[in-house]
């Protein structure tokens, strides 16, 4: 015969260990949220080195690497507007240790440029849109072109090239914007990242670019370069002194850049919020403060719903752009 005695003993005992088993698996699942990094994260990066957008990541991964005690390395999969990278990270694990580090127009103009797309913008969750900036409208000196009104001049009577840091960037949009605003006969000439297209505007193979300014200034201050205007809503804190398009008298030609970093959709919120305070952080620091203003970038630290937001505006914008001006990757 059973004693009961005994067999509530064992229940008891039973009981004991579940519970023990129970915290235990807690425990570390807690455990492994909280230790987020605890190995290296791959910031993807999909333009080429050497451009505002690579040169903020490297800023960024260096100070995530210094606080969080984990590399931060970053990785350049340029290609088809960005679509080359976003597809890879699009492809990773959710698990916070493959990001993508870019601009808006992957999300913004991409959707509308080509016919189908390696990703969805559902494939993605914002994490933080860092900063946002201009471009730099300049032409060579040659042309003789002065200010914006005579390029929209020149434009129209004997049609200008002008480059941009590839097809489906933010300048070959600004160009088809230009061209529809003013009906101007521009042809756009893509290259394959900001600094050859600044190369071809140096050694005349086009007329002008729209471009990066930090990239465009150092060759406007040694009179190599026009610049005409720039394009975001407020004035370049590099180059105080350039007008911008709206005080040209061409608000229709506003344009500015989002800089970025999304994860995969099914990043758990805990990973990602890690990020955004840490991103944040790091932004804000005079340093990364001072390097931002070197780059022209004004900071925004938009999260979650704004930064979604923000993204689906200018998706909604750029759409007819697109369609209208019946612009095409090349």
């Amino acid at each position: 015969m059973n004693n009961p005695c005994i067999s509530r003993r064992r229940l008891s005992a039973f009981a004991s260990l579940a519970l023990a088993a129970g915290l235990a698996l807690g425990a570390t699942t807690a455990f492994g949220q909280d230790s987020y990094p605890n190995k290296p994260v791959r910031f993807v990066n999909n333009f080429p080195a050497g451009g505002p957008s690579d040169l903020l990541a490297r800023s960024v991964a260096a100070v995530l690497q210094d606080t969080l005690k984990q590399p931060f390395v970053v990785e350049n999969k340029a290609g088809a507007a960005g679509n080359i990278g976003a597809a890879d990270v699009a492809k990773s694990a959710a698990d916070g240790y493959t990001v993508l580090f870019g601009i808006d127009t992957i999300f913004t103009v991409n959707p509308h440029l080509y016919p189908t797309m390696p990703f969805k913008r559902g494939d993605f969750k914002p994490v933080v849109v860092m900063a946002s900036s201009g471009l730099l409208v300049g032409v060579n000196p040659a042309t003789g072109i002065k200010n914006l009104a005579g390029m929209i001049q020149a434009a129209r009577t004997q049609g200008l090239n002008f480059s941009s840091a590839g097809s489906g960037s933010p300048g070959h949009l600004a160009v088809e914007v230009i061209k529809e605003a003013t009906q101007a006969r521009i042809t756009h000439v893509p290259y394959r990242g900001n600094t050859p297209a600044v190369t071809a505007v140096l050694s005349g193979e086009v007329d002008g670019g729209v471009l990066a300014t930090p990239g465009m200034l150092p060759h406007v201050q040694a009179g190599k370069i026009t610049a005409l205007a720039v394009t975001s809503r407020q004035r370049s804190r590099l180059a105080p002194e350039l007008p911008t398009v709206s005080e040209a008298g061409l608000k229709a030609l506003e344009q500015e850049v989002l800089y970025l970093v999304m994860a995969p959709a099914a990043t758990p919120d805990a990973v990602v919020q890690t990020l955004q305070k840490h991103i944040i952080d790091a932004l804000k620091r005079p340093d990364l403060q001072t390097r931002m203003a070197t780059l022209d970038l004004f900071y925004e630290g938009l999260t979650g719903a704004q930064a979604g937001q923000r993204i689906d505006t200018l998706y909604n914008r750029y759409g007819p752009i697109v369609k209208a001006t019946g612009m095409k990757v090349e």
